[in-house]
């Protein structure tokens, strides 16, 4: 069967899925919300605004037609903010291919109910729930744009699902595992972004790197607790989806997550650095959703509350800093082991 991709949605990752998967020469189609926005990008060959100096394959199509796009496909790769993930699967469920997959490209929890983005798809594609799957991994879509080598991994309920979007996507370039830990995955993928808020804290402050190691160290096992009470498997917080992606986040100068907490650490406000950035950083939002879940299933996040006091509360990053070192001493895998 030849596979024929719908990629709905045209940020940055959402271009660069749909240019490597064009490369591969596969049918690809890069659903735009607006015709004018569909018409600038086949004039450009190039989505400039976010993805500038990457050009289009030919087998790259470019519309505003969902009947084209989402109407026509074997599957459907979701890569939109995860707060507009449910505005987005009412566009286009009345309208997806029978049997199409649906695979979640989104990196966050939906603010109003603290869900992951599949519980969000099953609930508006009921139909489409044992279909669909989840990809998570240390993606800097600009480094895959320009033919760096990356890997990444598919998460599915059903291993079929996740071995065939494995195939789908694979090159010699990017190397895809699978993985059957959805909730693992998804939200080590979503939490992630936390943990790369205060790392850029650490930067913006040049504590140096024993104490930006050690924050990585310990918001990798906070996140680590929450997604145990959630039902997640400990280990998959340790593969791609999780350390492999918080290294590169918290490492990288693309990381807009790090980005802003870099700039907070600086002395500028949230709301100035958020209008400063041409994309969503997912983890302001993940944050408030994150500290919800912790205190649904009664997990005790001190990262993520302090994170929540710098972005929501004006508490000053070094302060946050200084009373999480002070904290009362206690076994590094609390929580996790036992």
């Amino acid at each position: 069967m030849t596979e024929r991709v719908a990629v709905i949605g045209t940020g940055t990752w959402g271009t660069t899925l749909a240019i490597l998967l064009a490369r591969k020469g596969l049918p690809a189609v890069l659903w735009c919300r607006a015709e004018e926005e569909a018409a600038r990008l086949r004039h450009d060959g190039e989505n400039k605004a976010r993805l500038p100096g990457a050009a289009f394959p030919p087998e790259l199509v470019v519309t505003a037609s969902l009947a084209e796009s989402a109407g026509c496909c074997t599957a459907m790769l979701l890569v939109v903010p995860a707060q507009t993930m449910r505005v987005n699967l009412r566009l286009v469920r009345d309208v997806l291919a029978r049997d199409a997959l649906v695979l979640s490209c989104a990196k966050g929890l939906e603010l109003a109910s603290g869900k992951r983005m599949t519980e969000v798809i099953a609930e508006e594609m009921p139909e489409a729930d044992h279909r669909t799957a989840v990809l998570s991994g240390p993606n800097l879509a600009r480094e895959i744009a320009a033919g760096l080598p990356a890997t990444s991994v598919v998460a599915a309920g059903e291993a079929q699902i996740a071995t065939r979007l494995r195939t789908l996507l694979m090159t010699p370039l990017f190397r895809v595992y699978t993985n059957s830990d959805v909730v693992g995955v998804e939200l080590a993928g979503a939490l992630k972004n936390i943990i790369a808020i205060g790392a850029g804290c650490c930067d913006g402050l040049r504590l140096g790197d024993s104490a930006k190691a050690a924050f990585i160290g310990r918001g990798l096992l906070e996140i680590a607790r929450l997604g145990v009470a959630a039902g997640a498997l400990p280990l998959t917080f340790a593969g791609l989806a999780g350390l492999g992606d918080v290294i590169a986040t918290c490492a990288s100068p693309y990381s807009r997550n790090r980005h802003v907490g870099e700039q907070l650490a600086r002395g500028r406000s949230l709301e100035e650095v958020q209008r400063s950035l041409n994309m969503v950083a997912e983890g302001v939002a993940t944050t408030l959703a994150a500290r919800q879940l912790a205190h649904r299933y009664g997990v005790e996040m001190p990262i993520v509350e302090m994170t929540h006091a710098v972005l929501f509360s004006g508490k000053d990053p070094r302060e946050a800093l200084v009373e999480l070192m002070t904290r009362d001493p206690k076994d590094e895998f609390a929580g996790i082991l036992g």
